[in-house]
């Protein structure tokens, strides 16, 4: 047995199934141990960045960690953006890149850079096997440490010298983590600082996702009646249709109205993370601040405390709960719902040309069930989705908010599918971020991923445009032409559809998931709709 077969009964030890990623001349004897394995399939792609988005978003909606491969130099250059997004989505990821032998990487050297420097700053942890008989312990540690809250992103170098080199061991045993009981002190103050408060809110991050902890959150909150708003990367932790439920918030624009959390006295912030949404935007007014995580808050100006409730969510949750006998002081926070109640109303049935962005997320909610899985690129239709496409179950909205980096719809639709082949899967992207990682629909032709690809046409980067106009009163820089969709994705074997009227696009949607194939949807959009404007 070489390293490199080690390596592959690690991966397989860690119940890997993909790994996404691109061949190359430093990483050929982990490529041939792979071709091996019963258990793991590798995915071609097109593009190393297209890898790191499909382990990104697979590690986020299996919450096992997603693997990528690349090879050494350029290869590894480019895992960088994803590998980054991951780290700040709290997505679990272990990226593994080849390397120059180790005859070479103390001088100047063809392709060599120092990978390891590149990797360090946007991982939680990364390592060179130096040494054949540290595999074991090297890919254990990658995962454990990929999956331990907060999730995010490790690396492991295997230059090709050592990928080669006998080796004899066996993969070490994978122990599952279980986080501890929060004190029942800490319980005990966070149960009297809600009794107390005149005007509570329950503000869910993505941690209630990660955690599992929805049904824990719900019952909380009708237990106390209190109000609860979700992040961007929340969404779905509490049933949109709940009379609880208020839309997500992140958004911060000079027209969007006061959120309420600028009302509140008190927010109990339960999974929330820092990256999701600057607490300077919305704790304005020193509001009293209950952390409720299974690690420590993050200090902040922003975000002090008043009181931590460190420990499994879910059980945090129910322990608050039995504090009450009965629900906390009510107050008018009923005003903050919007206005029209849902999209079902005259804004979702509009019928202008091009598209409203409102009328597509009515049009979104009504083709797909509950289950089912809308994974966001970055641009102004992220805004939309994050604010007005109402959402019912966890991990169903997949909105990159950390680094948020745009091109990962089309390789995270891939991903997604894989995740929940019993799914449909609809991708939502501008023409820009479409074009970032379009390549991967072949990727998706080959891998038998089907999804849809609804790409929105402004031929410009339209929530740039936005800002510049409302900062200057003028754009400059953001606008381009655009091929011909339809044409661009039957080159590679895909069926198209472009909406030419409004009133088609329900049908065109329909039509697109009963062809149980990657297919694009062109859909011209009016970008001039603010989302701020319609909270």
């Amino acid at each position: 047995m070489n390293v490199s077969e080690l390596f592959v009964r690690c991966l397989e030890n860690e119940g890997v199934k993909y790994v996404f990623g691109l061949p190359g001349e430093e990483n050929l004897d982990l490529m041939d141990a792979l071709s091996q394995s019963q258990q793991v399939t590798f995915v071609t792609t097109r593009h190393e960045q297209g890898a790191a988005f499909m382990a990104n978003v697979y590690g986020r909606l299996s919450t096992y960690p997603g693997v990528c491969l690349a090879t050494l130099g350029p290869g590894a250059t480019n895992l960088i953006t994803g590998v980054a997004d991951a780290q700040l989505d709290r997505a679990p990821l272990v990226a593994i890149t080849g390397q120059a032998g180790r005859n070479r990487i103390f001088k100047e050297s063809h392709q060599y850079l120092d990978v390891m420097a590149l990797f360090k700053p946007i991982t939680k942890w990364n390592a060179r096997v130096e040494l054949p008989e540290t595999v074991p312990e090297i890919v254990r540690r990658a995962f454990r440490l990929a999956r331990l809250e907060k999730p995010g992103a490790t690396h492991i170098e295997l230059p090709e010298d050592v990928a080669e080199a006998p080796v004899e061991g066996e993969p070490m045993p994978v122990r599952r983590t279980t986080y501890p009981v929060a004190r029942p002190e800490s319980i005990s103050l966070a149960v009297d600082l809600l009794r107390e408060a005149k005007r509570p809110v329950v503000l869910a991050g993505n941690g209630v996702i990660r955690r599992q902890a929805a049904d824990s959150l719900a019952e909380f909150a009708h237990r106390v009646k209190v109000p609860v708003v979700t992040t961007f990367m929340g969404k779905g932790a509490l049933d949109y249709r709940d009379q609880l439920a208020l839309p997500a918030i992140g958004l911060y624009s000079p027209d969007a109205p006061p959120s309420i959390l600028a009302a509140a006295d008190l927010v109990l912030a339960v999974g929330y993370d820092l990256v999701e949404w600057t607490p300077s935007v919305w704790n304005r007014t020193a509001q009293a601040i209950v952390h409720v995580d299974s690690t420590a808050a993050e200090l902040d100006v922003g975000y002090v405390p008043a009181i931590e409730v460190v420990g499994e969510i879910g059980e945090s949750l129910r322990a608050l709960a039995e504090g009450f006998s009965q629900p906390v002081a009510q107050w008018d926070w009923q005003r903050f719902r919007p206005a029209t109640g849902d999209l079902d109303g005259d804004r979702g049935v509009d019928t202008s040309f091009p598209v409203r962005p409102s009328r597509l997320m009515r049009d979104l909610r009504v083709v797909l069930g509950d289950e089912d899985i809308v994974i966001s690129d970055v641009g102004v239709h992220k805004l939309w989705l994050a604010t007005h496409f109402q959402t019912a179950r966890p991990n169903t909205v997949v909105i990159p908010n950390g680094l948020a980096s745009m091109g990962l719809a089309v390789p995270g639709a891939v991903a997604a599918k894989l995740v929940h082949p019993d799914r449909n899967v609809v991708a939502v992207t501008g023409d820009g971020g479409f074009l970032m990682n379009s390549q991967e629909l072949e990727t998706a032709k080959r891998a038998g991923t089907a999804f849809v690809v609804v790409v929105l046409v402004d031929n410009r980067y339209g929530i740039i445009e936005l800002n510049q106009k409302r900062r200057f009163g003028r754009a400059f820089g953001v606008a381009f032409e655009n091929p011909d969709f339809v044409a661009y994705a039957q080159s590679f074997g895909l069926p198209a559809f472009a909406v030419e009227r409004t009133e088609d696009l329900e049908a065109t949607l329909r039509r697109a998931i009963d062809l149980k194939a990657p297919t694009v949807i062109a859909v011209p959009v009016d970008s001039s709709q603010s989302p701020a404007a319609l909270l």
